[in-house]
C-alpha cells in the first residue's frame, strides 16, 4: 500500500475505535484505544479460524508499516516536544537531580537486572538465549515511555512534585534507553570483537551530549525568532520547523533525536520564553495546535501497538515468559529506583511511597515494542517481541487503569485522632 492509503487507513480507524471508547467506555485516551484495537483484532483472529480473507488482509496491511521507523524516526519527536512543551519548567528544574538519576542510573541498572533475571528464567523454561541478548532484551524494556505516562498522569491527580518526575524522568530515560540500546546492540552484534570501552564513551557522549546541546540550541533559535514578530500563524509553523528541522539535523549527525526534542520543547514552553516571546493569542494557539498533535499522534500510536497482535508468533512458551516477566520487571524497576530515591529523598522532602508509585506509574509502550522489532533473528526477535508485548500491553492496561486510584490512595492525607 501507498503512504496515503496506510495513512488514511490508520486515521479511520482511529477515529472510530476513539469514538467506541468516548461514547461507550469512557477510558483514558491510551487505555481505552489499545482495549478497543485489541478487541478488533481478537475478532479478526477469531474470524480467521473460518474464513481467514480478513485476517490476511490486516496482516498485510500491517506488515506494510515499518513501526520502528515510523516511531522512532518520525512520531518520536513530534510526540517528545509536545510533551516537553506542557511540562512545569520550575518544577522541573528543582526536581532535576533525582530525575537524572532516575533516567540514567535507573536505566543502567534497571537494565542489568532485568537482563540478568530473564537469563535464568529463560534458561529455566528451557530456551537457549545468550546472556548479552538478554540484555538487549533489560535495555528495550527498562525506559518508561513518556508518550503512555503522560496520557495517563494527565488525570491520575498525583501531587505535582511527584507528576514532575515521573513525566521527567520518562521524557528523558527513553533517550538514554536507546542509546543504551544501540551499544549492547553493537556488542551482541559482534560477538567476536573485543570489547573497546572508548567507542562506548564516544556514542553516548555524542548521541547524549550532542543530542541536547542540539535541542538547546533549536530552543533558543525558535525563542529569538519568535520573539522577533507577532504572528501566531507563522510562530506555530516555526515550532513545526524546529521539531522537523531538528530532527533531520540530528539523524545526519549521529545524535539522539528525542534527548534534542525534549531539550527544544523545555525551552519553548518555559515560562520565561512564554511571557517574552508569545502573545496570549500565540501562546494558546501553539499549545492548542501541539496538544492536537499529541492526541492524533497517541491515537495512531496505540491503534498500531494493538493491531501488532496479528503478526506476533504466539507461542505458549513465549506468552508464558512474557507473563513470568510482568513481575520481574517491576521489582527491578522498585530497585532500581531506591538507591536514587533514598538519595533525594529529604533533601527535596519526596511523597511517601514515592517509589511504589514511580515503579507502578512506570509504564512502558511503543518505543520498547519498536526497539524488540530491530532485533535481529539470531537475537531471538519473535520471543523478545511476544514477551515485550505482553508487557507492554499489561503495563499500559493493568498499570494504566490502576495507577490513578493507588496514587491517590498512597498520597492520602493521614487524619490524626487527637488523643
Amino acid at each position: 500500500m501507498d503512504y496515503y492509503s496506510i495513512v488514511t487507513v490508520l486515521v479511520v480507524l482511529s477515529a472510530a475505535f476513539g469514538y467506541i471508547n468516548v461514547r461507550f467506555l469512557k477510558l483514558p485516551l491510551t487505555i481505552g484505544l489499545m482495549v478497543v484495537t485489541i478487541l478488533f483484532t481478537s475478532v479478526v483472529l477469531f474470524i480467521g479460524q473460518f474464513d481467514n480473507t480478513l485476517l490476511l488482509r490486516e496482516k498485510e496491511f500491517i506488515q506494510s508499516i515499518d513501526f520502528e521507523t515510523v516511531l522512532l524516526d518520525i512520531m518520536l519527536s513530534f510526540l517528545l516536544f509536545a510533551g516537553a512543551l506542557h511540562t512545569n519548567f520550575s518544577q522541573l528544574k528543582v526536581q532535576r537531580g533525582p530525575i537524572l538519576a532516575f533516567a540514567t542510573f535507573g536505566v543502567v541498572v534497571s537494565t542489568f537486572l532485568v537482563g540478568t533475571s530473564m537469563f535464568y528464567v529463560l534458561q529455566w523454561l528451557g530456551f537457549e538465549v545468550t546472556f548479552i541478548n538478554c540484555l538487549l532484551f533489560g535495555a528495550l524494556i527498562s525506559p518508561t515511555d513518556p508518550i503512555a505516562v503522560l496520557g495517563i498522569l494527565k488525570k491520575a491527580g498525583a501531587p505535582k512534585k511527584l507528576e514532575t518526575k515521573i513525566v521527567g524522568e520518562s521524557l528523558f530515560n527513553d533517550g538514554v534507553g536507546v542509546v543504551v540500546f544501540l551499544t549492547i546492540f553493537a556488542i551482541a552484534a559482534k560477538p567476536g570483537v573485543p570489547l573497546d570501552i572508548s567507542d562506548i564513551v564516544t556514542l553516548f557522549g555524542q548521541e547524549v551530549i550532542g543530542g541536547l546541546a542540539l535541542g538547546l540550541l533549536l530552543g533558543w533559535l525558535t525563542y529569538k525568532l519568535m520573539k522577533s514578530i507577532d504572528s501566531y500563524e507563522i510562530e506555530v509553523i516555526l515550532t513545526l520547523a524546529a521539531v522537523m528541522g531538528g530532527t533531520a539535523v540530528a539523524h545526519k549527525f549521529h545524535l539522539s533525536a528525542p534527548l534534542a526534542m525534549v531539550a527544544a520543547g523545555l525551552v519553548v514552553g518555559n515560562d520565561t520564553v512564554r511571557n517574552t516571546a508569545m502573545s496570549e493569542v500565540t501562546e494558546t494557539y501553539v499549545d492548542k495546535f501541539w496538544e492536537l498533535i499529541d492526541v492524533l499522534l497517541n491515537t495512531l500510536l496505540f491503534v498500531m501497538i494493538g493491531m501488532e497482535m496479528l503478526v506476533l508468533t504466539l507461542d505458549n512458551n513465549y506468552i508464558m515468559a512474557g507473563l513470568l516477566a510482568i513481575p520481574i520487571i517491576l521489582l527491578c524497576r522498585y530497585a532500581s529506583l531506591w538507591l536514587p530515591v533514598k538519595a533525594f529523598a529529604k533533601r527535596l522532602d519526596f511523597v511517601p511511597k514515592t517509589n511504589v508509585i514511580m515503579t507502578w506509574g512506570g509504564l512502558r509502550g511503543g518505543i520498547s515494542i519498536a526497539l524488540a522489532l530491530s532485533l535481529s533473528r539470531d537475537m531471538h526477535r519473535e520471543l523478545f517481541l511476544v514477551i515485550t508485548y505482553v508487557v507492554v500491553v499489561a503495563s499500559i492496561i493493568g498499570q494504566g487503569l490502576t495507577v490513578e486510584p493507588i496514587i491517590r490512595r498512597l498520597t492520602k492525607p493521614v487524619n490524626k485522632v487527637k488523643s
